[in-house]
């Protein structure tokens, strides 16, 4: 492994679709806890789910890919992903109120 692939790196998805009543945070911090991701997970007032997570390269990149597919009852069509710069002391993930 490179040592890219171990840098600890930050992003943030807005995730569109049918994403909230269907289970989709309690998704995401499944995911997150199985990856080893820390950050968290919030509904969006309109709409949207927000997700701030931070990880090595591989990790994010397996988060992106279980955010596109969603819980079985979620409708993903869109992700908008940015890179933000790492959050100090942030050591595990959870899901944060509802806006």
């Amino acid at each position: 492994m490179t040592s890219t692939e171990k840098a600890t790196q930050a992003r943030r998805f807005v995730v569109r679709g049918r994403v909230q009543g269907v289970g989709f945070r309690w998704f995401v911090e499944r995911e997150a806890h199985v990856l080893g991701v820390s950050g968290w997970v919030r509904n969006n007032a309109d709409g949207s789910v927000e997700v701030l997570a931070q990880g090595t390269r591989d990790q994010l990149l397996g988060l992106r890919s279980r955010l596109r597919q969603g819980p079985r009852a979620a409708r993903v069509d869109d992700i908008e992903e940015s890179e933000v710069g790492p959050v100090a002391g942030l050591s595990s993930f959870r899901i944060e109120g509802a806006w």
